[in-house]
């Protein structure tokens, strides 16, 4: 594995696996030398208080992309009483969730994939395209994603596994993608939604792929 590089701002760097991971291993020392990307703002660039402040860390392998998201949790969860993770869940984005949003071809960022995960271990992945007449959501995309999630001492961490496929095909080194990273947390009519980038929309909300940074794969 490579080590980290300096970045800017609107970047992060993904390093590279010599060996898979399993989506529950979630304090491998390799996740150590990954870039921390703090999430410490909300969607119009105000900061939130440090007790919503969220950390998200990207690996990548020859066999899927690894997302681990690590967040402070001071208030109580807003989380499903019957979670079902065996399929998707529909609506996932009105409870506490976090999520990465991708775009593998760069020229082409109205196409991206939502991926999300929750602390019950519900997730959600949708491909998203955005058209002159309004944006469209493919709910039956299937990424192949897994998710797992641990909730301690006032701490959640999610972990994604998103494999390689032919709608999110596998990188080569030195590849730039478009990416943003998300927080939802707590409950109307304080809630929070937090993003690595923000949007700076009207209202709060994370469709706004101009405003996306970069991931790039070392």
């Amino acid at each position: 594995m490579r080590s980290e590089g300096t970045t800017n701002e609107n970047e992060v760097i993904a390093l590279h696996l010599t060996s898979d991971l399993n989506v529950s291993d979630l304090d491998n020392a390799t996740w150590s030398h990954a870039q921390p990307v703090p999430i410490i703002r909300y969607w119009s660039g105000e900061p939130a208080p440090a007790s919503r402040h969220a950390e998200a860390r990207l690996l990548w392998s020859d066999q899927a992309l690894h997302a681990r998201f690590t967040c402070h949790q001071a208030e109580p969860l807003i989380i499903s009483a019957e979670p079902k993770i065996e399929q998707k869940t529909m609506g996932l984005w009105d409870r506490d969730v976090c999520e990465i949003f991708i775009a593998p071809d760069p020229n082409a960022v109205e196409h991206y994939f939502e991926l999300e995960a929750a602390p019950t271990g519900e997730w959600l992945d949708v491909a998203i395209q955005w058209q002159p007449e309004g944006r469209t959501a493919d709910w039956n995309f299937d990424s192949g994603m897994t998710t797992a999630a641990r909730v301690a001492d006032a701490r959640v961490t999610l972990a994604m596994r998103i494999p390689w496929s032919a709608s999110i095909p596998q990188p080569q080194q030195g590849d730039r993608w478009r990416v943003n990273l998300f927080r939802c947390v707590g409950k109307d009519p304080d809630r929070g939604y937090l993003a690595w980038q923000a949007t700076k929309m009207p209202k709060p909300g994370f469709h706004l792929p101009e405003v996306f940074g970069w991931l790039i794969f070392a």
